[in-house]
């Protein structure tokens, strides 16, 4: 493991799987797909924040704090594994959604109170005045006495996939190193930067593709930066920076926005559960997926160079999603 800083509370005493798509590889004619079950953990239906919330919830615990703050929309995987996590530290959890409180929110953010989060509805807002609103709350806590915590602080919250990047390492390394090619979401960033950096840390035994289901190019380039600076500061280590030359960015999936389906993301999803039993959602792992697909069908990387995809988790999701798909018949795909 890469030595970090940071306390660590600990939530994932196992590797997650990483699983050969044989199924897939006899349909495409091909070796060499691999994903990592990042959405197989043990808690709280899993997904990638759970490796954040060791470090987010290591720093709430080491500052004292007794009750942890997350925001995010009523489907947020963030919040309904910080609800499970703090339960687990004996901790309070306050959730804010910048959404209204409607019979289709609640639903989504019934986990949330299945956990013990108090669930606060702030009505339609952006990301700045959600944040603006959750400090406002934390200091009415601090002036009743209360310990809050903030969750979310990019930099910590990346250390999580920096040891992901190592755990995937070690597991490519008991394979005899088949892997060469990490497909991930491009989203908010710590997910990606971390693993961007872990991986330098290495010495770059991957190429990283990012497949950008929120963001365009320089936005999203410029988020990973800014986080791949914080790393190395916070670190100490790579402070020369990180080459960019083992990243890739692709952005052909992204199609109308955040959260809006494409008809590849929807083949995907067919096809992952059709062949490898494998559930996807439309918001993050099901353009990633696609983007994978496309590259190992046809015009990508040798079977030689293997290609993993790191499944992110988010699958209570799929469970709101049934108006996106477009067919909806099981002949479907």
């Amino acid at each position: 493991m890469i030595a970090l800083p940071d306390p660590r509370y600990a939530l994932l005493d196992e590797p997650t799987p990483l699983q050969r798509l044989a199924r897939l590889e006899r349909a495409l004619g091909r070796s060499g797909l691999f994903v990592k079950r990042d959405d197989q953990m043990p808690i709280a239906l899993g997904g990638n924040k759970l490796r954040s919330l060791e470090f987010w919830l290591g720093r709430a615990l080491e500052e004292g704090a007794d009750i942890a703050l997350v925001a995010g929309g009523p489907n947020s995987n963030m919040c309904r594994l910080t609800a499970a996590a703090a339960a687990m530290a004996e901790l309070d959890c306050i959730v804010f959604h910048n959404a209204d409180s409607t019979p289709e929110s609640r639903r989504m953010s019934f986990l949330n109170q299945v956990f013990g989060a108090e669930v606060r509805y702030l009505g339609e807002m952006d990301e700045t005045l959600r944040a603006a609103e959750m400090e406002r709350a934390a200091s009415a806590l601090r002036v009743g006495g209360r310990r809050p915590h903030i969750v979310g602080d990019p930099i910590i919250g990346a250390l999580g996939y920096v040891r992901a990047a190592a755990e995937l390492a070690r597991q490519n390394e008991d394979l005899g190193g088949p892997i060469r090619h990490v497909f991930m979401p491009g989203s908010m960033g710590p997910t990606e930067a971390g693993f961007i950096f872990g991986n330098a840390v290495l010495g770059y035994p991957f190429e990283v593709h990012l497949v950008s289901v929120e963001y365009g190019r320089d936005e999203l380039d410029d988020r990973i930066a800014r986080i791949l600076r914080g790393l190395a500061s916070h670190t100490g280590l790579l402070t020369a920076g990180v080459d960019a030359t083992h990243q890739q960015y692709h952005m052909d999936h992204l199609g109308a926005g955040y959260d809006q389906p494409t008809a590849a993301a929807e083949a995907a999803i067919l096809r992952f559960a059709r062949t490898e039993g494998v559930l996807l959602e439309h918001t993050y792992t099901a353009k990633t997926f696609a983007a994978f697909l496309d590259l190992a069908a046809a015009g990508g990387p040798p079977p030689e160079e293997g290609m993993c995809a790191i499944h992110t988790g988010g699958l209570p999701a799929l469970f709101s999603q049934f108006d996106r798909f477009a067919t909806r018949s099981a002949e479907a795909g």
